[in-house]
């Protein structure tokens, strides 16, 4: 059984105990443990069940590469699923239950599947689940939905906060290790700016717990002498349980920093997700010890020999009274020897190379210990805990085989360097063939911008398993000069390990072990991918590793196969009977271990998970009964309903208003962009359809703006202010979109052009005074001349308006005599409020965003996201009298020249009249005579905008048929969502005053 040992453990406070529940069961550990520590100590070794057969599961690892051991954390408002016990620090009251079984964790019905496991294997469901086809929906999917996932998803509102902060530094190291220790020591010595993130709560790594000497002192006393000294350099920032989460282009990097996580409730944020911006990264993280591959190696009990020893000698918990080690390389001697200097008896270390001379198995064998060289597992005894091994010959087939009690088993098939920071930049990878592993290749590096290298591995993560101070002291040399600073001359750090024998490759053992014995051999914990899935899929010829990955699911689940991808690619090498290199690794991707929700969202939720913008005037909006509705990020008003009125009688009030008196729109929310430059004119000709580089000074021009594709994206008024100065009106939703692609296109493509943006969307208020009254009221706010002689249609002055000052556009989106009016934001209120006053005596009101569209239907005048929808090109729109036929090029022009959108066969823009008044739905479809092949109507156009029209008293709209302009006068049939149609005359488009005469008196 696993058990506290009575003394020891390095990292546990005995006088501070700690109690915690697993599945309700009352427990206790001590500050300074892990739950999987306290687990141990606890004798709890079944702690979950697996995947795909519901096989019972125990602790494997001691930190992120843990596969197993993962829990439901904490209960309603800080519930977290699939929480690692071999990263949760202990504390007081902390709550735990397991996952994916039913009705119980130790009588699980899941486990039904192990036993039909030769009838589920890999790729089982791509043969399955497709015959007969409609059994996917009502009998496959619900079952699988059923089954999927691990954890329970939380049901309530997260009680803790996430914080989000931004850091500089020149060197990032990431490890604290000895590795990173030293690393950081030569950095801050020379001056740089340093920041050295370790993701557990202690520094030093596995050198403690090994027992290594540096520079004469203990590997503890060293560790603690090197960050005494980093604490008191200014320079030097130390973060411990923080993750470097993903290295991202130009030395961008995540670094998730567990706050408050194991002292939950103290007012702190549980998390900080840091954004750093670094000059280099130095990756000092370190290595992973490999499983290996022996029937029932997943059985609880079973370990990895470096997690024994850290359980050890951290915690003080022994994972069995009786234990065997087996491995293929001496640093497992390790874990035999600090097992019997506790006291615990190691029953044996089965050796699979035929020899086993080097300087720590000759240790074991001087106390005793009993060695058998060139031996293998051939089997686990057991089912929910290890009860013994059977051992065989390695290079046999398992058949001869000698039983040996034990309770726990110690396995080590090697080391692998952690490169995931080197790679997710795109950094390759080397095979060493000596050590077995995929290391950084220095040759081809991920490169910063100006093209040198961005990330220098440092120690164990660079290959450099027992020599990891001095390769740190190289690495970082380098790295220091590359940022231009000169390391201190110093002496040369001592770091003193034990001699080890060369290890042997081992990916199967027995090597000649029959399907009965690979059946049972797991590659994949939590997925459940045995040696056997592997060979299938390689017979089945997924020769790709990323395709047998996908087929088998190794290494797709949480733990992002840590444990399981490095073996799982040599088996599928050796089935398909090539190298390891030339089968490759499956890509690495951020984050590293998983990121919860809330830090990636940090301060973003309740009322700021989308902060509303709002316009100067929306606390006027607000106190006059304004009904809103969300346009982007803007609450705009839909209407203004008065007491008993509808909000349609509401907007047909607005509307008849605003056509036979005056009405204001509060327009701030319309997009306002500023491009500036000797080049702008020639920019904005390539960004529009239409000419503006020839646009007079003070006047403006309606444009049209396409995607590469020829698609109609945006449209807007724009103004020429001056010689080298132009304002681009765009859609309301639309201001910070378009703004990003004139950047993206300024900064990708055209980087030479002398030109500049700015989104001054914000900056002003903007108020439409429309109608016939309209000149009147601005007349008697006094200031300037709006008459049409001064300032005719299209045209913009710059001046003063009731003592405000303004730029006034004569643009019209009503088809009303029309100024949309733009004063700075902090005066929008004020003249918001004096416009309501001076139109008091000409019956002015404000209107809505309802009746603005009501109005613009009624003129015929298109809106993006209405009349256009991803698929629409302007000439569909009957627009292309904006699309300049004298320009060489434009955007989305040659999309418009290919065949399919050049046709005249297709959808074009008309007006629909009912028949019999009535309104036609949003989305109804114009249906023919027939049916398509799915026994529904041909469908030959859509409604785009439909509405009842105040002004002329019956429901209009406005939508897209085939070949539509040459169908004027013809009947067609709209559905009405119940079943019958609603009969429509073709019409134009321009319902309202053809002429235009009104907007221009």
């Amino acid at each position: 059984m696993s058990s506290r040992l009575k003394s020891g453990g390095r990292l546990i406070q005995r006088s501070q105990s700690c109690d915690f529940t697993f599945n309700g069961k009352r427990l206790r550990g001590y500050e300074g443990d892990t739950l999987a520590s306290a687990l141990l100590a606890n004798d709890q070794m079944l702690v979950g069940r697996s995947f795909k057969y519901h096989r019972p599961r125990g602790i494997v690892g001691s930190g992120a590469e843990e596969p197993n051991a993962l829990v439901n954390l904490g209960s309603g408002a800080r519930l977290e699923p699939n929480q690692r016990t071999t990263t949760t620090e202990l504390f007081d009251g902390l709550e735990s239950s397991s996952q994916n079984h039913w009705p119980s964790l130790e009588f699980d019905v899941g486990v039904v599947n192990n036993y039909a496991a030769r009838f589920l294997p890999a790729g089982f469901y791509y043969k399955t689940f497709i015959h007969p086809r409609a059994a996917w929906k009502h009998f496959f999917e619900p079952i699988i939905r059923q089954s999927a996932g691990l954890g329970k998803a939380p049901k309530e509102r997260d009680a803790d906060r996430y914080e989000q902060a931004y850091g500089f530094c020149d060197l990032l190291i990431v490890g604290g290790g000895v590795a990173g220790l030293q690393a950081a020591l030569t950095a801050g010595r020379a001056g740089a700016r340093v920041w050295l993130v370790e993701q557990t709560a202690h520094w030093g790594g596995r050198a403690p717990v090994d027992g290594d000497v540096i520079d004469g002192q203990s590997a503890g006393e060293w560790v603690d002498a090197a960050i005494t000294e980093l604490a008191g350099m200014e320079n030097v920032t130390l973060k411990t349980r923080a993750m470097a989460a993903g290295l991202y282009d130009h030395g961008y990097v995540l670094v998730d920093e567990k706050v408050a996580d194991h002292t939950p409730g103290d007012g702190r944020p549980k998390h900080r997700l840091w954004r750093l911006r670094v000059g280099k990264v130095v990756a000092a993280t370190g290595a992973i010890e490999r499983p290996l591959s022996f029937a029932g190696n997943d059985i609880p009990g079973v370990m990895l020999a470096g997690a024994v020893r850290d359980y050890v000698v951290n915690w003080a918990v022994s994972p069995g009274d009786r234990t065997v080690v087996v491995t293929n390389n001496d640093d497992a001697y390790r874990t035999a020897l600090a097992l019997h200097a506790a006291g615990l008896e190691v029953a044996a270390v089965i050796d699979a190379r035929a020899k086993a001379d080097g300087e720590l198995p000759q240790k074991a064998r001087a106390l005793g210990i009993r060695v058998e060289a060139g031996k293998a597992i051939a089997k686990v005894k057991g089912g929910k805990r290890v009860e013994g091994v059977e051992i065989c010959n390695f290079a046999g087939e398992g058949s001869a085989t000698t039983l040996i009690e034990c309770n726990a088993v110690a396995m080590s098939g090697g080391w692998s360097p952690v490169v995931h920071l080197w790679s997710h930049c795109g950094g390759k990878l080397l095979w060493d063939e000596a050590q077995a592993m995929f290391r950084p290749d220095a040759t081809r590096p991920p490169l910063t911008h100006d093209g040198s290298p961005l990330v220098y591995p440092a120690g164990a993560a660079n290959g450099a398993l027992r020599a990891a101070v001095s390769d740190a002291s190289a690495q970082i040399k380098i790295a220091l000069e590359a940022i231009g600073l000169k390391p201190k001359k110093a002496k040369d750090v001592a770091h003193v390990v034990a001699e080890e024998a060369p290890m042997e490759p081992v990916w199967m053992m027995p090597q000649g072990a029959p399907i009965s014995l690979r059946s049972k051999m797991w590659l994949d914990y939590q997925n459940d991918v045995k040696v056997s899935d592997v060979q299938l899929a390689a017979r089945e010829g997924y020769e790709s590793v990323e395709h047998t990955k996908r087929y088998t699911t190794l290494g797709m689940a949480t733990d992002q196969g840590k444990l399981s991808n490095i073996n799982g690619l040599a088996i599928l090498a050796d089935s398909l009977g090539a190298a390891i290199p030339s089968v490759g690794t499956t890509t690495f991707r951020p984050p590293y271990t998983p990121v919860t929700i809330g830090a990636l969202a940090g301060e973003a939720r309740g009322e700021i998970f989308q902060p509303l913008r709002k316009t100067p005037m929306h606390s006027w909006h607000e106190k006059n009964g304004a009904y809103f509705e969300p346009v982007g990020y803007w609450r705009r008003p839909y209407c203004f309903p008065r007491a008993g009125e509808t909000h349609e009688q509401a907007v047909h009030r607005e509307v008849k208003n605003t056509r036979e008196n005056v009405g204001l729109l509060d327009a701030s929310t319309l997009g306002k962009i500023i491009v500036k430059g000797p080049d702008a004119g020639k920019f904005l000709d390539m960004l529009y359809t239409g000419v503006m580089s020839t646009l007079p000074i003070g006047k403006c021009r309606y444009g049209l703006m396409c995607n590469e594709q020829g698609f109609l994206s945006d449209d807007g008024v724009v103004a020429r202010i001056d010689e080298d100065t132009w304002l681009c009106h765009t859609t309301s939703g639309g201001a910070d979109r378009i703004h990003a692609w004139m950047e993206d296109w300024l900064q990708c493509e055209w980087w030479d052009w002398k030109v500049f943006t700015a989104n001054v969307t914000e900056q002003y208020a903007q108020v439409a005074v429309v109608g016939p009254k309209a000149r009147k009221l601005l007349e008697k706010l006094g200031g300037m001349d709006v008459s049409k002689e001064t300032l005719p249609f299209m045209q913009l002055a710059d001046g003063t308006l009731g003592g405000f000052p303004v730029r006034v556009y004569r643009i019209s989106f009503s088809g009303e005599l029309s100024y949309e009016i733009a004063v700075p934001a902090s005066l929008g209120a004020a003249f918001w409020d004096a416009c309501v006053k001076a139109g008091e005596e000409f019956g002015a009101m404000p209107y809505g965003t309802e009746g603005l569209h009501v109005m613009r239907a009624e003129k015929g005048f298109i809106m993006i996201g209405d009349e256009t929808d991803g698929t629409v090109i302007p000439q569909d729109l009957g627009l292309g009298w904006a699309i300049s036929k004298k320009k060489a090029d434009y955007l989305g022009k040659r999309g418009q020249e290919r065949s399919f959108l050049s046709n005249p066969d297709r959808w074009q823009l008309v007006g629909f009249e009912t028949v019999d008044g009535r309104v036609i739905p949003d989305g109804a479809y114009i249906v023919t005579g027939g049916s398509n092949a799915n026994g529904q109507r041909n469908v030959q156009g859509r409604v785009t905008s439909t509405y009842f029209s105040p002004t002329l008293g019956r429901g209009i709209a406005m939508g897209l048929l085939h070949r539509g302009p040459d169908r004027l006068g013809e009947a067609v049939d709209f559905t009405d969502g119940k079943g019958g149609t609603i009969k429509a005359k073709v019409v134009s488009p321009v319902f309202y005053d053809p002429e235009g005469e009104k907007q221009n008196v």
